[in-house]
């Protein structure tokens, strides 16, 4: 039977929402029909259908109650509506909007007038951010950014936009940082206000400090109630002041499309965070009827910068003049790589990295020296210190790769607040790096340098013998030692893999004995923020697919922090393997308290068996005790398809 007090039109679209005896008498639920969250409630008059959102506060009416009278009583401040027309008692007119219903022979239908999605403030910023080139979003979605939510989730409809619905917004950040170090190009992360917004901040710092552009979205609660402290209000832009390149709040939607590029504008160009905020209010206004949208490529410029020509000059007459010259790669020579090489080999100089530009170069290549630092190989040090002349290519400078200070410096970077940031160079040269290369290798005199060539092999017959001492080096533990773990690794991870290394012993594992061909690493640089390995690969699967490997190296103590998000990683079929060591410590920590004569205290771990954990998650899980199962166990969890795998190694904890 058909409720009488409806009025159907051809417009309606009936939804089958349960079973004829889906409700008793008295009851009251919640239902879907098409678009609609419906009220669904049952009286001695029948079956009643009515909007489930209270017209007030927004309060779900399908929560609340039928009173003796028969009303519907909302549970969030007790007003009245009938639970069929939706009008509260007493000629009041704030009531809410009432659906036909039916009850067939099959169950309950209830008819919703069919509409298509209008278009909106959202949708159209929306559009102009994936015209930008941002088509992965990490974030939570919540009750300040729904409005935000719904433009994306047409947006994923039309295959236009990857969401992926992460369990704590501080892994978006982190999964937007991963992506945009292995790409260049932003992400995304979202998240609501309050809480939400304030986890982030320490992803969207690592991205900050290493220069990596991420778009930040936040919700943000009604303008009209900002300022005396509601519920969840946070100063975003002040909260967000020191991280953000840029940060704007939405208020208008006359230039909401103008702010999304210029937040893109920002984080592409400045290569750092742009955050844009969103109260909830703007987050359903209609669209704007005149949209500004704006083209990427007449917004930016080529950045083809090339180098003063004095300078030049000055370079080719100081690397003629050397005879022991040596390249340093930092991260921001990393994808200038081929030119930097191909010049290195004209004047027959060895190559050293960063940890940050590890792989770079391959460590087979007769010019590789691996990387310099505290994290590196004696051969990059040795090098460095019988070197008359260091020619840097996009590194920082930082104290732990300890790049000499007493060396004849040239340092090229194409952002000149690098030139010379920590102390003087002798000749700091701004500019394009691959185009700096490239005219270097014009100018300069060619040098064959056989010496150097057959030193740094010696150096390297020398440290691989060490490496095998260290990886048959059990201490009384019987645990696996990282230098066995890392010899394993380098024979059987794929060469063209992504490789995201978290913070601690096993990220100076990885940077002294893994051998590189030619994975990309991606890590936690100037922040060093445990806990980045695993989230920031989910950013790099989303980033690559299935077209690269993504591996994750962490300890038990990075892990640990996100450790949800493999559940992330199962639901959306993430290939990642994570290479998980466990030494149930804050081993470089208990390190540091050892050398710095201090009490080793509060940096142990009680772990949970976690190739069991991440079975039960719904992905593959090995726990590997003794180093006979070592190689069998991480051939299969690379191999392993359809979601991530982790294979659990118990490891040294008290060395490297």
């Amino acid at each position: 039977m058909s409720n009488p007090n409806q009025n159907h039109n051809d417009n309606v679209k009936w939804y089958k929402v349960g079973p004829p005896d889906l409700l008793q008498v008295g009851r009251i639920t919640t239902v879907q029909a098409g678009h609609k969250p419906i009220c669904l409630t049952r009286t001695d008059k029948g079956y009643g259908a009515i909007c489930n959102k209270c017209p007030h506060q927004g309060g779900p009416l399908g929560d609340g109650f039928i009173d003796e009278n028969g009303y519907v009583i909302c549970p969030w401040h007790a007003y009245e509506f009938d639970p069929h027309d939706g009008l509260p008692p007493g000629g009041y007119d704030d009531g809410v909007d009432s659906f036909p219903i039916e009850e067939r022979n099959d169950g309950i239908y209830v008819g919703v007038a069919d509409q298509q999605h209008p278009e909106t403030l959202m949708t159209q910023m929306v559009d102009v951010m994936i015209s930008w080139g941002v088509n992965s979003v990490f974030g939570m979605v919540g009750h300040s950014n729904l409005g935000l939510a719904d433009a994306m989730y047409f947006a994923e409809k039309d295959k236009r936009l990857s969401y992926y619905g992460i369990r704590h917004e501080g892994a978006a950040a982190f999964a937007a940082v991963g992506y945009a170090k292995l790409t260049g190009r932003p992400a995304a992360c979202f998240a609501i206000a309050g809480p939400g917004a304030t986890n982030l901040l320490t992803g969207l710092w690592d991205a900050h400090v290493d220069r990596a552009p991420v778009l930040a979205l936040t919700g943000q609660v009604n303008t009209q109630v900002l300022g005396p402290g509601t519920f969840q209000e946070i100063p975003l832009a002040a909260a967000f002041e020191a991280v953000a390149e840029w940060s704007q709040t939405v208020l208008s939607a006359a230039n909401g499309t103008d702010l999304m590029a210029l937040a893109l504008k920002h984080a592409i160009v400045e290569r750092g965070v742009a955050h844009l905020i969103f109260p909830d209010e703007v987050q359903n206004f209609p669209a704007n009827e005149n949209p500004r949208y704006h083209d990427q490529s007449q917004r930016i410029s080529n950045n083809q910068i090339q180098p003063p020509q004095k300078d030049l000059e000055k370079a080719i007459e100081l690397i003629n003049q050397s005879k022991n010259p040596a390249v340093i790669i930092g991260n921001g020579g990393y994808d200038h790589s081929e030119a930097i090489i191909k010049f290195a080999k004209k004047i027959g100089a060895p190559v050293i990295t960063t940890y940050r530009a590890k792989g770079a170069i391959s460590d087979s290549h007769p010019l590789a020296c691996g990387v310099l630092g505290r994290s590196g190989t004696p051969i990059a040090s040795a090098t460095m210190v019988r070197s008359d002349l260091l020619i840097v290519f996009g590194a920082s400078f930082s104290n732990h790769t300890s790049i000499s200070v007493k060396k004849t410096t040239i340092q090229i970077d194409f952002d000149r607040m690098m030139l010379g940031k920590f102390h003087n160079v002798d000749l700091p040269i701004w500019g394009e790096i691959s185009t700096a290369a490239r005219l270097l290798v014009d100018g300069v005199e060619g040098k064959d340098n056989p010496q150097r060539r057959e030193y740094v092999e010696r150096r390297w017959v020398v440290w691989r013998r060490e490496k095998k001492k260290r990886a048959g080096a059990y201490d009384e533990t019987n645990r696996i030692p990282n230098a066995k773990i890392m010899e394993v690794l380098t024979k059987l991870i794929p060469d063209n893999a992504v490789i995201c290394v978290d913070v601690g012993n096993n990220a100076y594992a990885v940077g002294m004995y893994f051998e590189s061909k030619s994975q990309r690493f991606l890590m936690s640089g100037y922040l060093g923020s445990i806990g980045f390995g695993f989230p920031a690969s989910m950013g790099a699967w989303a980033a690559e697919g299935d077209q690269r490997k993504i591996v994750a190296i962490a300890g038990d103590g990075g892990f640990g922090q996100y450790m949800a998000e493999f559940t992330t990683a199962v639901k959306y079929k993430m290939d990642i393997t994570l290479i998980l060591l466990n030494n149930n410590e804050l081993g470089k920590i208990s390190r540091e308290q050892r050398l710095s004569n201090k009490h080793v205290w509060q940096t142990s771990l009680h772990n949970p068996n976690f190739a069991d954990y991440a079975e039960n998650c719904g992905g593959l899980g090995i726990r590997v005790e003794k180093e006979a199962d070592l190689e069998d166990a991480i051939t299969k969890v690379l191999n392993h398809k359809g979601g991530p795998s982790l294979v659990e190694i118990i490891s040294t904890a008290g060395q490297l």
